[in-house]
């Protein structure tokens, strides 16, 4: 677990809540595309195929589903300033692969003086999986995942689930139910867009700082970022927000905890009305002659 140095108060939290939550593994199986959510500490979690059968030579996507009690929350692919994330261990066949696991967009959770990046309420994880073309069609494929994750609010209490699935092998996809349709839409409506090819970002080192520089064709004035990387940005840090005619500069304060240069900035950009774009801005190189050499961004995706 990441912060046992630094951040000694989520480790009071993660200590209280252990002895009072002893949380040991809860082995609960679901059978089926949804059988109903299997217990974690102050919410469930389920295991969803976004189809009920799996097409050998296809990609298929499964989803772990997070509802969580109100108040509680779960962690990002980067925590920020304590916790993790979840984490999962999955039981394939062998003709199954997994590819990275997609991330919503997260909210900004915390103080004034420590912020972490998650999700409250409710959230689902999308993985998407491919059957090789030689997946046998004589059984059923059974699917399964361990998960392990924190779940926190003044305190953090650790959980662990155990799910599966067994899903039958067709020759085409099946059609989804309503409700499986509804979770996968508003699933993918909250992850962070491609950002348009137009668009232009960069990095620049002040020192005890960054400026992220962004021209996306019109003024700015509201955004937030959420860096890919820990450890790169102070998180709990105002981040300034300069509006200019074509974009905005932004300085975010370096993390103390920053050991060595960075070559790029990856991460997700939180414009107003809560449109969310992958970032990859790289750094502002001076030239021979001392001028910053700009290098346009390519959209990144979260892995």
């Amino acid at each position: 677990m990441r912060g046992c140095n630094s951040f000694p108060g989520f480790l009071r939290r993660l200590f209280l809540g252990s002895l009072v939550f002893f949380v040991a593994g809860l082995l609960l199986c679901a059978t089926g595309v949804h059988a109903g959510g299997t217990p974690i500490p102050h919410g469930t979690v389920e295991l969803v195929a976004e189809n009920p059968s799996i097409a050998a030579g296809q990609t298929f996507h499964l989803g772990l589903h997070f509802q969580l009690e109100k108040g509680w929350h779960i962690y990002w692919v980067n925590p920020g300033d304590s916790g993790e994330p979840p984490r999962v261990k999955w039981q394939l066949p062998s003709a199954l692969t997994i590819g990275a696991m997609e991330w919503p967009t997260p909210r900004r959770l915390g103080s004034s003086s420590i912020a972490d990046y998650g999700y409250e309420d409710a959230v689902m994880l999308v993985v998407p999986m491919h059957a090789e073309a030689g997946l046998a069609a004589s059984g059923p494929a059974s699917l399964g995942a361990e998960i392990r994750v924190l779940v926190c609010r003044e305190m953090c209490i650790p959980g662990k689930a155990q799910l599966s699935l067994t899903l039958p092998i067709k020759s085409l996809p099946s059609t989804a139910d309503a409700r499986t349709v509804e979770l996968f839409a508003a699933a993918r409506e909250a992850l962070p867009l491609h950002a348009p090819a137009n668009w232009k970002f960069s990095i620049s080192d002040a020192k005890d700082s960054f400026v992220l520089t962004g021209n996306v064709g019109h003024a700015v004035t509201q955004a937030i970022f959420f860096p890919l990387a820990e450890s790169q940005i102070q998180n709990a840090a105002p981040q300034k927000l300069l509006p200019v005619a074509t974009g905005f500069q932004m300085t975010l304060q370096k993390s103390d905890q920053l050991l060595k240069p960075i070559e790029q900035l990856k991460g997700v950009l939180v414009l107003s009305g809560d449109r969310a774009y992958l970032i990859d801005a790289p750094l502002t190189k001076p030239d021979a002659a001392g001028n910053s050499s700009k290098v346009g961004i390519h959209a990144g995706s979260i892995s």
